[in-house]
């Protein structure tokens, strides 16, 4: 069997060939690391070690927590802005606890939209206008590696509500 990659937002009308139904987003998840939840740090991708950077328009929708340490985390995200080839990065403000508020790194759980430890952005676009780093701080005596996997979609930036 062959896979697919893209960079394009995926969209489905579930198979009306009329178009009459409305289009869906395709949810997705990224693998993600931390190797020292006692320090605060770009979140890495579990898959090739670089910063877990999403897309502008971005909306976690909860975070699975597989390996565990020990203590609370947060994660949280900053926005990027000048990112390309040869352009300099500069970084936006810092929302530390937008995806996880002190977050148990103890158990193997899944954190969504709604639970007591998911952050203030859990379900809202992260960035309309900039892709995300995700960050991670410990909280309290945290650490040990954490590790899992953030769900998350695209929102398409032509539908959202005003």
């Amino acid at each position: 069997m062959t896979t697919a990659t893209t960079s394009s937002v995926w969209r489905s009308t579930g198979g009306d060939q009329t178009r009459t139904a409305a289009a869906g987003s395709m949810k997705m998840a990224v693998p993600f690391y931390i190797s020292n939840a006692a320090a605060t740090a770009n979140v890495l991708n579990a898959s090739g070690g670089s910063a877990v950077i999403l897309p502008a328009n971005a909306v976690v929708t909860s975070t699975i927590i597989n390996t565990t340490g020990t203590g609370n985390i947060n994660m949280g995200f900053t926005p990027l802005s000048g990112v390309g080839p040869g352009q300099i990065t500069t970084l936006g403000t810092n929302a530390p606890t937008g995806i996880l508020a002190n977050a148990l790194a103890t158990t193997r759980t899944v954190i969504a939209t709604g639970a007591a430890t998911a952050g203030a952005s859990i379900g809202a676009v992260a960035n309309a206008t900039n892709l995300v780093v995700i960050t991670s701080a410990a909280n309290g005596a945290a650490s040990g590696t954490v590790s899992g996997w953030i769900e998350y979609f695209v929102a398409d930036s032509d539908t959202q509500a005003v």
